[in-house]
């Protein structure tokens, strides 16, 4: 018994320790992992691009032979380099001329001869009329963004979901909902894939408006909860479990 309880306070302070160094690893792993994984995407998505692009440029002006060249390297001596993102720089580039070029009544002509092209075409114009769709959602310029986050009740009366408002309805949809009150168009996402969800038309008075943002709305829905908005003052708001 003596023996038995002189090992007890070792077994704790080594229970402890090993609670506090598994802390400090999960807080560091919070810290470490969304940054590392920034980091490797970054890396694979300059390098995926560096290796599409420079099949396109002359070997010549390739940067391992611009060194050589300068250095007077001969074959038996020459240096190895692996630069990643000038690819990017290059496909910058082009990018910005495509756009200058197809924003011209030029580059609108070409343009328009093409894709009428392509719409004769009937696979491929499923896979260009989708990808381009995509791209003008994706990178479009223009106002399209959900203009506010809110409360709907789905499935069924008592129960909330977090969905977004689009914009009024209009049109024949108006037409045929409108009693008197504005009809809102709402897009209530799916947890934890917001892509995918369902296209609702409620009544303005059964639409309760949140005061978060559209992000972070996004956030909560996507971490199934998790993840609330911060405050004003920049804590973010944890309820006590006790």
């Amino acid at each position: 018994m003596i023996e038995a309880s002189n090992d007890d306070p070792k077994r704790r302070g080594r229970l402890r320790l090993f609670a506090r160094l598994r802390s400090n690893f999960l807080a560091g792993l919070i810290i470490v992992a969304p940054i590392g994984l920034t980091l490797w995407l970054i890396w694979t998505v300059v390098g995926w691009i560096d290796s599409w692009v420079w099949p396109f440029v002359p070997d010549a002006y390739h940067p391992e032979a611009l060194i050589n060249r300068i250095l007077n390297r001969g074959p038996a001596d020459q240096i190895t380099v692996n630069v990643r993102g000038i690819g990017v720089f290059i496909f910058l580039i082009f990018t910005v001329l495509v756009g200058w070029i197809g924003k011209g009544l030029i580059g609108r002509s070409f343009l328009g001869i093409g894709e009428r092209l392509v719409d004769r075409m009937p696979v491929v114009r499923s896979v260009y009329n989708a990808a381009k769709q995509l791209a003008e959602t994706v990178f479009s310029q223009r106002d399209t963004s959900f203009d506010k986050a809110c409360m709907v009740e789905y499935p069924r009366k008592g129960i909330w979901a977090i969905a977004f408002i689009s914009t009024n309805a209009k049109g024949e949809i108006e037409k045929k909902l409108t009693n008197g009150e504005p009809v809102v168009t709402v897009f209530l996402p799916t947890t934890p894939n917001p892509t995918s969800g369902f296209l609702l038309f409620l009544p303005e008075s059964e639409v309760k408006v949140l005061d978060m943002t559209v992000e972070d709305a996004a956030k909560l829905v996507i971490s199934a909860g998790l993840v609330y908005p911060a405050k004003k003052n920049g804590t973010e708001q944890i309820e006590d479990a006790s």
